[in-house]
């Protein structure tokens, strides 16, 4: 079964759309403003959603909310204006990531009821009239049953009731690299149970619980080929850098977790997949940890389609930072169609020295190509692909951090 946002135009009353029109800037204007105090509602209500839901670091950085704005306010953008890129790709990445966390239809109205209480505290009932507040209802709505719908649809296809996606596995093994990179292979904790199938560049929820009682849950690609009832995915050890605190989840994996440990996952999910039923050449263009999901490509391709062509390119501070530097190579020299080129920032043997330059290569003309790294990262390179005039319709882009809507993928 096939999930997809439905593309149809989703449409606002004539009346309801000229008060968003006329009010979208204002709300744009205050958007931190109303995101923030949104969540400090919410939480203040729900303080379980933040110990066991939300994302604790992204909340402290800002990050969720940056998320959240842009979100809503490129949603009535597109409604009051239809020729702006329809959002199907937006809603897909938020379905994806709701679905790959749990997320039900009834906890939309929760988040409707903070919002919209948080739209009144920061603008004043004077402003938010009932007339204001029904035209923005209606845009709330039509976005949430958008995801809604979406979501109904990957848990049909995924053969379970919404929200059921929580699964109890063993880790069965764990290798680490010279870049703090962790690799765990985990099969179901029960042996009547089976861990289902899944396409190259999805990832998969783990849940912790640490020392303070929070429940926290991230995302990790998924780096082996689908079957064999395995699945692996790798962690990266994030210390404490420049303001921004350690992470929480990843060191308490690291610190923590072997083999014979249980852990819960969810079932994978991701709208980022390379299509599987072509073969196109691929261009997998990636910096840091964003080399994860391209060595799950990799393995696939390694898995089923050997001979398709791809082009790997990485860039990193240098060999031992490289997140699975010997995994990515050792893929690509059994790919009778595969090439590999780096970019340290430390010269080094046999690698191009400095940021990635995509004039360096001969890109395939008519390849898809796929990027995933840090936002910086991912701007450059796709300024890069626009000037050597890749169509944006074969940029598909990955990230692992919350951000505005131009870093998401193009539909396929």
């Amino acid at each position: 079964m096939t999930t997809s946002v439905r593309r149809g135009a989703p449409e606002l009353d004539p009346a309801h759309a000229e008060i968003v029109r006329a009010t979208l800037p204002l709300i744009g204007a205050n958007i931190d403003a109303i995101t923030s105090t949104f969540y400090a509602g919410l939480f203040e209500r729900h303080p379980d959603l933040r110990r066991d839901l939300f994302n604790q670091g992204n909340q402290a950085q800002g990050s969720q909310q940056r998320a959240l704005a842009a979100s809503i306010a490129t949603f009535a953008g597109y409604l009051v204006d239809p020729d702006l890129p329809h959002p199907s790709a937006l809603l897909a990445r938020i379905g994806h990531k709701h679905a790959s966390l749990g997320i039900t239809a009834d906890q939309y109205q929760v988040v409707h009821d903070n919002l919209f209480a948080a739209i009144v505290a920061v603008l004043g009932a004077d402003v938010v009239t009932a007339p204001v507040a029904a035209a923005w209802d209606a845009v709330y709505w039509l976005m949430a049953d958008a995801l809604i719908d979406l979501e109904k649809q990957l848990y049909v296809a995924a053969g379970v009731e919404p929200g059921e996606v929580f699964r109890a596995v063993r880790v069965t093994a764990r290798t680490d690299d010279a870049a703090g990179t962790a690799v765990f292979t985990v099969t179901a904790a029960d042996p009547a149970q089976r861990l289902p199938e899944f396409l190259p560049g999805q990832y998969l929820s783990v849940g912790v619980r640490l020392p303070d009682g929070a429940r926290q849950l991230r995302q990790y690609s998924l780096v082996n080929a689908p079957g064999g009832g395995l699945l692996e995915f790798a962690v990266k050890r994030v210390r404490a850098a420049a303001g921004c605190p350690a992470g929480e989840v990843s060191n308490h994996l690291h610190d923590t977790v072997f083999a014979g440990d249980e852990l819960e996952i969810t079932l994978p999910f991701g709208d980022l997949t390379v299509d599987t039923d072509t073969d196109n050449p691929l261009v997998l263009i990636s910096a840091g940890i964003g080399a994860t999901p391209m060595i799950g490509v990799l393995e696939h391709l390694a898995a089923h389609t050997p001979h398709r062509p791809v082009q790997v390119l990485h860039a990193d501070a240098a060999p031992d930072t490289h997140p699975l530097r010997d995994r990515m190579r050792a893929l690509t020299d059994r790919l009778p169609g595969a090439s590999l080129d780096l970019w340290y920032a430390e010269p080094t043997p046999g690698a191009h020295t400095g940021r990635l330059d995509l004039t360096a290569v001969a890109l395939a003309p008519d390849a898809q190509v796929y990027l995933c790294g840090a936002t910086g990262f991912l701007d450059a390179a796709r300024a890069q692909l626009a000037a050597a005039g890749v169509p944006a319709e074969r940029v598909h882009t990955e990230q692992f951090t919350p951000t505005d809507w131009q870093a998401l993928s193009c539909p396929v």
